[in-house]
């Protein structure tokens, strides 16, 4: 199998400079911050729960009974269903956020719309800690990042003529057959530039694949952020663990999220293919869910499995969200064209969480009524329906891929 040419000896070192690492760095602690602005509120739902509850004793209130007579929620459960529905309007309000900075991100420097974002939502933030550092990384961003080459008097990548076809070739294009692919992001006529207009909203969800993978992420995405937002809770109240403990034991199932994102898309790079690495680790996720869900009262033996949950379904939703973003937004129909990126990317990010606000409401309802097992036979069914949505994709990439072995076997 040949390797992709970035991969080959030499060729990696050669194509990024010291700009390339600032930019990689900048925004990496930048969507860390924000994934950690958004973590801490599930890291203290279970003491969030007890104070709105009467079987809280709130010692800073004299005398103590007036607290247990003017609680929030006469129940626990209750209390749940309702940090369910903030779960909720959080994220429906993060998905209007993504499809509206997916348009404003093609329409204006890049460099502003992340630094007003991390400032603005830094200063509307209630954990002070937190909010201060977001606050100073986006003024970090508007100062440091640079959003193209051409800031610093290079080319762009649509201007390069001397770099090997497949080098910026996206793994999704609009072409049946990947033989008839011709790039489109070499010079073009009179060594004259094209600058593509960013598409509207409804050209960049008519792009092929769009519409699917976006389908795709509302399942997946519910499931992975139901992780996300309810396992410190689920371990505490299932387990009976303390909540700094349950809060610790949670960082496995990012560990495995992290480590899958990064091997699936290594490997899907050098298949140049994605659908079918997703499949393969969506078919495994459906086990190891059902390994979770029975996992014992021992921390080590939930540790290991919660890392592999982790591995097989934060690593697909993290392809999803970014590698497979990026090809969707750089296809062949639109030659590639930058303008369409944070369209694309807002267009499935946002989708994605609609799933995932629909469904934060529904665990603590399916909790709360059903118990905690009934809640993992819901993310079974949601994860084999991401499989469902993509289903054609990967008919059509695993054909490709058999149809590009048996040239090979020819052509020896």
């Amino acid at each position: 199998m040949a390797w992709p040419s970035i991969f080959r000896r030499g060729t990696l070192l050669s194509r990024f400079s010291h700009h390339h690492v600032a930019v990689f760095l900048l925004t990496f602690f930048s969507y860390s911050l924000l994934h950690a602005s958004r973590k801490t509120f599930s890291n203290v739902k279970v003491s969030i729960s007890k104070q709105w509850t009467p079987s809280a004793v709130n010692r800073s209130i004299e005398p103590v009974e007036i607290w247990s007579s003017n609680h929030l929620f006469p129940s626990a459960e209750e209390a749940t269903l309702f940090l369910g529905t903030l779960d909720t309007i959080f994220l429906f309000s993060y998905a209007v956020g993504l499809f509206i900075s997916g348009i404003v991100g093609d329409r204006l420097n890049l460099r502003y719309v992340l630094s007003f974002g991390m400032c603005s939502s830094a200063l509307v933030y209630a954990f002070l800690v937190t909010a201060a550092v977001q606050f100073a990384g986006g003024i970090v961003i508007f100062f440091g990042l640079l959003v193209s080459p051409e800031e610093i008097g290079l080319l762009g990548i649509e201007a390069e003529e001397n770099v090997e076809e497949d080098s910026h070739r996206p793994l999704i294009n609009g072409a049946e057959n990947e033989d008839e692919y011709e790039p489109n992001y070499s010079v073009q006529e009179g060594s004259t530039i094209t600058q593509v207009k960013a598409i509207s909203f409804y050209q960049a969800c008519c792009l092929p694949g769009v519409i699917p993978y976006s389908l795709a992420y509302a399942c997946l995405k519910l499931v992975n952020y139901s992780f996300f937002f309810w396992l410190p809770f689920y371990l505490s109240n299932n387990f009976g663990w303390k909540e700094a403990e349950a809060d610790k034991l949670s960082i496995w199932y990012d560990v495995g999220g992290i480590i899958g994102g990064t091997l699936q898309g290594f490997i899907s790079d050098v298949l140049q293919k994605r659908a079918p690495v997703l499949a393969l680790s969506l078919f495994l996720a459906i086990g190891a869910l059902v390994g979770y869900s029975r996992s014992p009262n021992d921390k080590s033996i939930n540790a290991l499995l919660m890392a592999v949950t982790g591995f097989f379904i934060g690593g697909p939703s993290n392809m999803i969200s970014s590698a497979i973003s990026a090809d969707l937004g750089r296809q062949e129909l639109i030659q590639g064209s930058s303008e369409a990126l944070a369209t694309v990317t807002g267009i499935v990010d946002g989708t994605g969480s609609i799933g995932a606000a629909v469904g934060q409401y529904l665990v603590s309802l399916i909790q709360d009524n059903l118990g905690w097992m009934w809640v993992f036979y819901f993310f079974i069914l949601m994860t084999s329906c991401t499989i469902v949505f993509i289903s054609p994709l990967i008919v059509r990439e695993m054909c490709s891929l058999m149809q590009r072995r048996h040239v090979r076997i020819l052509s020896e």
